[in-house]
């Protein structure tokens, strides 16, 4: 009979989940809103729509089929306890709610899942981390030991695999490189952390479109990014004129490639990977992004490391990439045993 493992992808505007056979392919898929739920009290009704919804999915399958595991990628999950702890973006207290306390938004998603299916193993990473197993099962990190994946979209996130194993820490929330200060000025770059001058808030969507605007207004070159209103810029956009030859989309690259390379360069110094690899919109950006990355990485390297670690696209990278990516968490259990 075959065998196919759920993968869940929880976002905060929408929730994705498909069956992924051993060899990635996805068989179907399905999506619920999360926006939907997005008060504390939603909680208990998400997760009855969502199993209702696997439950659908399942039965929706033509042919007998083993379901082995369920593999969640969630904000703030812990994958030693099972739980999302404090998301930013999912189930908030009603602004009028007085004197929250936001130590209580605690959510036992594993075990609310196994609710629903009593017989099946579960299993809860961060959506970084679950990107991170979805490369060594399925993608460009296939067959490595050590090496780590860089999320760059809306914020920067991380996932590290040292011999094998997936870097979790004592509470389970290693790898938030994205955190690390880059910039220790009083001037550095505000944060969504609450810090200042942090790794993502230069090195991601959100990042390079701030320096975008800034260096429309330190350089006087022409361009057609200048009649993008703030509100409407993407980093797309920055892809399509770097293309064209544009002055400031050009620099804009470059600056983000220096702060991401000697970051990386750093990381390596730490963790001595086989590769790292980069994934996520920013990373849609091909030569612009890499080439500047990969300079400044080796100019900035160790001396012991130069030449010597990859820095490779995502192998996983598509439609059904985060359904892969968490589907590989229940595959590298299966695998290993």
């Amino acid at each position: 009979m075959k065998k196919l493992a759920m993968g869940i992808d929880i976002g905060g505007t929408n929730t994705a989940f498909g069956l992924v056979d051993e060899e990635g392919t996805v068989f179907c898929e399905s999506v619920i809103s999360t926006e939907k739920y997005k008060k504390f009290d939603d909680y208990k009704a998400y997760v009855k729509a969502l199993c209702e919804a696997m439950h659908a999915l399942i039965g929706s399958v033509s042919f007998e089929f083993e379901l082995i595991g369920i593999g969640i990628g969630a904000p703030n999950a812990n994958y030693h306890k099972g739980t999302i702890e404090t998301p930013a973006n999912l189930w908030k207290f009603r602004d009028d709610e007085p004197n929250p306390d936001e130590s209580r938004r605690m959510f036992n998603f594993v075990d609310d899942i196994k609710a629903s299916f009593p017989n099946v193993m579960v299993a809860i990473t961060n959506d970084a981390n679950a990107a991170a197993i979805g490369e060594g099962v399925f993608g460009s990190a296939k067959g490595m030991k050590d090496y780590a994946v860089i999320t760059l979209g809306t914020g920067l996130g991380s996932g590290i695999v040292s011999n094998g194993e997936m870097i979790y820490g004592h509470d389970g929330f290693a790898g938030e490189y994205g955190h690390i200060m880059v910039d220790s000025r009083a001037t550095g770059r505000d944060c969504g952390c609450g810090r200042k001058g942090c790794l993502e808030a230069y090195a991601s969507a959100t990042g390079i479109k701030r320096t975008a605007f800034e260096l429309m207004a330190k350089m006087s070159n022409d361009s057609e990014l200048r009649e993008i209103p703030y509100s409407k810029f993407e980093a797309v956009m920055l892809s399509t004129a770097a293309d064209k030859g544009d002055a400031i989309a050009k620099e804009a690259f470059r600056f983000t490639g220096e702060v991401l390379g000697k970051a990386l360069a750093d990381l390596v110094a730490t963790t001595s990977p086989e590769a790292i690899i980069l994934f996520g919109g920013l990373a849609k950006a091909g030569k612009h992004i890499f080439e500047p990355t990969k300079w400044y990485m080796e100019e900035h390297m160790l001396a012991t490391f130069k030449n010597k670690v990859k820095l490779l696209p995502s192998g996983i990278q598509g439609k059904n990439a985060a359904i892969l990516g968490s589907s590989a968490l229940i595959w590298q259990k299966v695998i290993a045993k």
